[in-house]
């Protein structure tokens, strides 16, 4: 499975909603980094991603975005192949 890093709150329902459809897509195991009381860690997300809000999601070297975006990907059928063509690069 491709490596997926997701930058999120404790207290984001969007980052939970992020978190279950990937898990949903058989993403068990996934890199998150919690933002909350880390001004430079949210400092750091930013500056890879241009945007402040959580989640952020990268699979592989992607930038994906956020929840809503994830959501549409999924929808267009795309985030499934794009989780195994990362896990296979």
């Amino acid at each position: 499975m491709a490596h997926v890093r997701i930058f999120s709150s404790d207290f984001c329902p969007y980052c939970s909603r992020a978190k279950a459809l990937l898990q949903a897509r058989g993403v068990t195991d996934y890199e998150e980094i919690v933002v909350d009381g880390k001004p430079d860690v949210r400092a750091q997300m930013t500056a890879l991603t241009g945007r402040t809000s959580v989640p952020q999601i990268f699979i592989g070297e992607r930038h994906v975005g956020g929840c809503d975006d994830l959501h549409a990907l999924d929808a267009q059928g795309g985030l499934v192949p794009l989780l195994a063509s990362a896990s296979a690069s």
